[in-house]
C-alpha cells in the first residue's frame, strides 16, 4: 500500500515513543526508570471521578455535539471569565479530544502550502510537525538559556515575513518551564500589532502549574486588540491529572472555531461524552487538588534542580512552571563513554544514560535545542532521587 509523501515530513511523537521504549525495556527485565512522561502522577480528583460515574449511570454515553456539549462550553466560558478575565460567546468555544487536537485543527484549518509559523525553541514537539503536515514551514527561533528560554521581541520581529501566519506561545513552557511577565508579553504583542497577517496561538495547558508565587498572564490580558486573531488553547489534562480523559478546549473568533469543528466532524467527531462530564466537574468544582499538587511539584523541582546541578558537566536552569527540568549537557559533549564511544549530541548522551544507568530521558534535539535533555519530575521523590543519582554516576564515568 502506498503511503502519502506528506508522511515523510513528520516523525512519531518522541515523548510517546520514549514512553513506549521504556515500557518495552522494563518488560524485557531491565530496571529502567522513565522520566519521559508528560503527565501528572497524581490520581484524578475524586469529585471528577464521581461525576464520570454519575454520567455513566445516567446514560450519558451517547454522541454529543461535535464541538462539545453546551454544559462544558459554558463551564469553559465561565472559567475563562473567572480566571483569565476573557469573555467569549458559546459560538467562540470548541471542545476537542485533547489540547493537541485543538492545535491540530487550528493549523490544518488555516495553513496553506508555503505558509510559515514562528515557533520559539525550545518547543513542544508537535507544533512543527503539524505545520509540516499542513504544508507549512516552521520557522524556529532560538531562545537560549541566557534569556530564560524566552522569545525576545527583536528576534520575533526578524522571524516574521509576509508568509507568516501564526506565532505559537506556550507558557509555562514544555520543556523549559519558562513563563512571561506582563511586560515581557506586552513587548511581544507590540511586535504582533505591527504585523496584521500574524495570528497568535497561546498554549496555556500548564497555566496552573507555576512556582515561586508567579502570576499567570495570557497575551490578551496585555493586548486585547489581538482578540480577533488569537486562539487560546487549554485543557484539563495537566492541572487536574486527567491526561487519559482527552479533553481540551479552544477559544477564538467564531469563524475559526467553525472551521475547526468542521475538521472535527470528519475526523474524531465529538470528544468523549463521559470525559466531558468529568471536565465540567474539574472546571466548576473545588480547586484544592490543583494547589496541593502544584506545591508538591514545586518541592520536586527544587530537589531535582539541585541534584542535576551537582552532577558533573550538567547545568540546569530553574523552571518557573510546568513539571520538566530542561538541563544542559553541553559540557559533556565530546567526552567518551567507558566503552570509548564519543558523546557527540544530546541524543548520544540520552542513549548513554539509558544504557549505562537505566534512566529514560528525552534529548534536546526533539525540542529544537541541541546540547540539552528533558526529564519530567512528575514522579515520586524516591524515584527522582534515584534517577538523579544514576544520572550523576553516569556523567562521572565519562572521560
Amino acid at each position: 500500500m502506498r503511503i502519502a509523501e506528506r508522511m515523510n515530513r513528520i516523525e512519531a511523537s518522541p515523548s510517546s515513543m520514549g514512553r513506549q521504549r521504556a515500557r518495552e525495556l522494563r518488560e524485557s527485565g531491565r530496571d529502567v526508570l522513565s522520566l519521559t512522561t508528560g503527565e501528572p502522577d497524581f490520581d484524578t480528583p475524586l469529585h471528577v471521578q464521581h461525576a464520570v460515574t454519575r454520567a455513566m449511570a445516567e446514560g450519558d454515553t451517547k454522541y454529543t455535539d461535535p464541538g462539545g456539549t453546551p454544559a462544558l462550553k459554558e463551564a469553559v466560558r465561565q472559567k475563562l471569565k473567572r480566571e483569565n478575565q476573557l469573555d467569549y460567546a458559546m459560538s467562540e468555544i470548541v471542545i476537542s479530544t485533547g489540547a493537541k487536537q485543538v492545535v491540530y485543527n487550528a493549523l490544518m484549518s488555516t495553513l496553506e502550502e508555503g505558509d510559515e509559523i514562528v515557533v520559539p525553541a525550545p518547543y513542544w514537539v508537535s507544533y512543527p510537525d503539524v505545520a509540516r503536515l499542513a504544508g507549512a514551514i516552521p520557522v524556529e527561533v532560538q531562545c537560549p538559556a541566557e534569556s530564560g528560554f524566552k522569545l525576545q521581541p527583536a528576534d520575533l520581529d526578524r522571524a516574521i515575513t509576509p508568509r507568516t501566519r501564526w506565532l505559537i506561545l506556550n507558557a509555562p513552557n514544555n520543556p523549559s518551564g519558562a513563563m512571561y511577565s506582563r511586560d515581557e508579553l506586552k513587548a511581544l504583542t507590540n511586535v504582533l500589532m505591527r504585523h496584521s497577517q500574524v495570528a497568535l496561538m497561546t498554549d496555556d495547558i500548564y497555566e496552573h502549574i507555576r512556582y515561586d508565587g508567579r502570576e499567570f498572564v495570557t497575551a490578551l490580558n496585555v493586548e486585547p486588540a489581538l482578540r480577533d486573531r488569537t486562539l487560546v488553547v487549554n485543557g484539563v489534562s495537566k492541572a487536574y491529572a486527567m491526561t487519559g480523559f482527552r479533553i481540551g478546549y479552544g477559544a477564538a473568533p467564531a469563524a475559526l472555531i467553525n472551521a475547526m469543528v468542521k475538521i472535527q466532524t470528519q475526523s474524531t467527531s465529538n470528544p468523549s461524552s463521559i470525559g466531558q462530564a468529568g471536565a465540567i466537574a474539574a472546571l466548576n468544582g473545588p480547586q484544592e487538588s490543583v494547589k496541593k499538587n502544584t506545591a508538591i511539584f514545586e518541592s520536586r523541582r527544587n530537589r531535582v534542580v539541585e541534584a542535576l546541578n551537582a552532577a558533573p558537566g550538567v547545568k540546569c536552569h530553574r523552571p518557573e512552571g510546568a513539571f520538566y527540568a530542561f538541563a544542559s549537557c553541553e559540557a559533556l559533549l565530546g567526552k567518551r563513554t567507558p566503552q570509548g564511544k564519543v558523546i557527540a549530541t544530546s541524543s548520544d548522551f540520552v542513549l548513554y544514560v539509558l544504557d549505562a544507568a537505566n534512566v529514560a530521558m528525552l534529548q534536546g534535539e526533539v525540542y529544537g535545542v541541541e546540547g540539552f535533555f528533558r526529564i519530567s519530575f512528575a514522579a515520586s521523590m524516591e524515584v527522582l532521587d534515584e534517577c538523579c543519582s544514576r544520572i550523576a554516576r553516569a556523567c562521572a564515568e565519562l572521560r
